[in-house]
């Protein structure tokens, strides 16, 4: 139910701007009435240079017996206006002697009790040790003064209403800015409720200033309601579910409070501007203290692009299994993709957080490409153009792919992290988007761009195992030259059996050259080397399995190190190595070491290979020049 705007009225702080005058609406008589203790007793005097691991311990035993209260302590000065002010607050008068409130399940506690919350209290000693109360009948109300009597006798009657009923009736959410004097009134009110009736149930929400106007905006949106000031309240049936049930602002809850348990608040225009000001200083201190907290555990960040892709899918269990990165390190995977895909990331999300892997710390979805990147430590461009040479030429699709790119590079160096590590894979075009993101985006260092031609090593290796009718994993060092999805060149010179059944046997390290396993060389020159253009075509019509291993096998190796002695094949930016032409990204065999990736120099290649070389140097450089719009349409390659 949504209650009305009160009336202002004398014995209510004011009610209209944000900060209230320090008379507020009070009569100037009561505004020179002597504070006095409930006790009797002058407040306990709290050392101002007390160390902040001490108020944490302190606030932190407050929280166990109000957890729902805000975690931070008053000053010496606030601590006593907040007593002031439920003296007042249960008394109903300015004059009256403090009597405690209704206790659930006894009569007072004195200095410590229910009807005076400890957070509120000058503090003596931990509120769980004072002594039991000695037990009354089930909502029998306390002997009071006459001043207090009608607050008291209604609060008892809702004691034992909801005692009686055996259940919580609701909670009260109280979101607001965390300086709001209003706010903190009813913040007051609340705390005094839930401490006295057993079922009532207060949530505080406090939002920093600078972020209030939106966050009122999107609970507004959500819950469809109508209410535009500091603080908002509203109703949750715990027992029925549902959406919230607005109240509205301070005045719609005092008249709640009034009519419902015959009780207001009576507090000062400055008193509520102290408290503010102390809800404000608290809510950074928690904010401050989360931040730290958070930044102790640095998930990796990873970033997807065109994340509704197959090998995305079969990739995401991979990185979360804790193969990759180790079974310590956790990961937090961000996946980009088009508006056109949003209902496919979504249910990929929903899918890895069914899995519950330890590691995943969290997995989202994108599609605003302003947002793209932010904090990124990995990234990997999965972005592929679908070849069909019939509908446009070749040149087109490298100017679509450069035009991608163009996009991408200066996000990457906008948002991600400087040492980010971009790893580019797919069915098409692999090394050219590696080399135009190297191009637009300058500041990434040229060591941290790879792409990925382990695929078609793997299906090479597969080949030769099962030729020689032994397991891939004992085939090693097979190295993929060149344009990895396009014209490359499988060299088998430098390639290793381990663990082959032949005439000699040898420890789990003994190993054979595989040319010299072969006996049938025609098989290598006809057949082998034929079926590369079948093995190409296989590869693109991967499901994403096989291209999914390639990326986690060699993040693995560039986080952890490649096995010794062993040469993969990945495309990077050239520096003359193998008299390749520099500035283009071209696949040669490294080792992964510390980190950090190193090109196999001491490799020999032979005459013919260096021709090949050349060759597909040439194309790589022809695409190129055709991204960056030097030249039209691509040159076919002229031997020297």
């Amino acid at each position: 139910m949504t209650f009305p705007q009160a009336q202002t009225s004398p014995d209510r702080a004011l009610e209209g701007p944000c900060r209230p005058s320090p008379a507020g609406n009070i009569p100037p008589a009561s505004l020179s009435q002597p504070a006095c203790h409930p006790t009797g007793k002058p407040p306990s005097r709290y050392t101002r240079g007390r160390s902040l691991s001490r108020r944490r311990g302190e606030a932190a035993g407050f929280r166990d017996h109000f957890p729902l209260a805000l975690g931070a302590l008053p000053n010496r000065a606030g601590q006593y206006k907040r007593t002031e002010v439920f003296r007042r607050l249960r008394t109903g008068s300015d004059h009256a002697e403090g009597t405690a409130g209704i206790a659930p399940g006894g009569k007072g506690r004195g200095r410590a009790g229910p009807g005076l919350p400890a957070l509120l209290l000058p503090r003596t000693r931990h509120p769980r040790d004072t002594a039991p109360a000695a037990p009354r009948a089930l909502g029998e109300p306390r002997e009071t003064d006459g001043a207090c009597r009608g607050t008291n006798y209604l609060v008892a009657r809702r004691v034992a209403e909801q005692r009686q009923s055996g259940r919580s009736r609701a909670a009260r959410a109280w979101p607001s800015k965390a300086n709001c004097p209003y706010y903190a009134k009813a913040e007051l009110l609340a705390d005094y409720l839930q401490t006295n009736l057993p079922n009532f149930r207060v949530h505080k929400i406090t939002q920093h200033p600078d972020k209030w106007e939106q966050w009122l905006h999107d609970i507004r949106e959500t819950n469809g309601w109508e209410h535009s000031q500091s603080p908002i309240i509203w109703r949750e049936l715990l027992d029925r579910g549902g959406k919230g049930q607005l109240l509205g602002g301070l005045n719609d809850f005092l008249e709640y409070a009034q009519q419902y348990y015959g009780i207001t608040s009576m507090m000062l225009s400055e008193e509520m501007l102290d408290i503010a000001e102390e809800n404000l200083q608290a809510h950074l201190e928690i904010v401050k203290e989360d931040e730290e907290i958070k930044s102790l555990i640095k998930p990796v960040q990873i970033w997807i692009t065109s994340a509704s892709v197959p090998i995305c899918y079969h990739l995401i269990p991979l990185l979360a299994s804790g193969e990759v990165f180790g079974m310590t390190t956790e990961i937090s995977i961000h996946l980009l993709d088009t508006d056109q895909f949003k209902e496919i990331l979504h249910s990929i999300v929903m899918e890895a957080e069914d899995m519950a892997f330890p590691l995943l710390r969290s997995i989202s979805e994108h599609t605003k490409i302003d947002q793209a990147f932010i904090d990124a430590d990995i990234i990997i461009v999965l972005d592929d153009v679908l070849l069909n040479l019939e509908v446009q030429s070749l040149e087109n699709y490298i100017r679509e792919v450069s035009e991608i790119c163009q996009v991408y590079a200066p996000l990457i160096e906008k948002n991600a992290k400087s040492e980010v590590k971009v790893i580019s894979s797919g069915k098409t075009f692999a090394n050219l988007k590696a080399m135009m993101l190297r191009t637009y985006g300058p500041s990434i260092r040229p060591e941290n761009i790879i792409a990925i031609a382990t695929s078609w090593e793997s299906a090479a290796k597969a080949m030769l195992a099962r030729k020689l009718n032994m397991n891939t994993a004992g085939v090693k060092d097979v190295i993929v030259w060149g344009n990895i999805t396009g014209s490359n060149y499988i060299d088998l010179s430098h390639a290793k059996l381990y663990g082959y059944d032949c005439a000699i046997w040898g420890p789990a390290n003994f190993q054979r050259p595989l040319l010299n396993m072969i006996y049938d060389r025609e098989w290598i020159h006809s057949e082998f080397l034929s079926a590369q253009s079948t093995l190409s075509s296989r590869v693109s019509r991967c499901t994403g399995m096989l291209p999914a291993h390639a990326v986690a096998t060699v993040l693995r190796y560039w986080y952890h190190g490649s096995p010794s002695e062993e040469i993969i094949s990945v495309g990077i930016l050239s520096e003359g190595q193998f008299c390749v032409p520099e500035g283009i990204v071209f696949s040669m065999p490294v080792m992964f070491r510390n980190g950090n990736w190193e090109v196999v120099t001491e490799v020999e290649i032979n005459e013919i290979t260096q021709k090949v070389l050349g060759r597909l140097s040439h194309e790589l450089v022809q695409e190129k020049l055709v991204a960056l719009k030097e030249i039209s349409e691509m040159h076919p390659y002229e031997a020297e």
